[in-house]
């Protein structure tokens, strides 16, 4: 796998996305697919995600925030590339 083919997004997911295991079914979705990174609640409301690993699977997750957890109700996804920072695992991690 060359380095363009490893990529890192940040992801901010709006709607009715806390309170409905958003962020457990993020962590488990990820880990099925290989994508490192993590899945926050931000105190605006918004769930917070950085995904990392090579494109393809990165772009799933991407996907898959759309629909999220089956009890959420996904408004808006918007999406940031950044540099990758060789995140290791996938992690939930506290608010902010």
């Amino acid at each position: 796998m060359s380095d363009s083919d490893y990529v890192r997004a940040r992801v901010h997911v709006s709607g009715t996305v806390q309170g409905v295991a958003y962020r457990a079914n993020t962590e488990e979705t990820a880990k099925k697919r290989g994508v490192n990174g993590w899945v926050r609640n931000r105190d605006d409301g918004r769930v917070e995600a950085v995904f990392e690993g090579d494109s393809r699977s990165v772009e799933s997750m991407i996907g898959w925030c759309h629909t999220g957890s089956p009890r959420a109700d996904v408004e808006n996804v918007e999406v940031v590339y950044e540099e990758p920072q060789d995140a290791d695992g996938f992690h939930v991690r506290w608010s902010g």
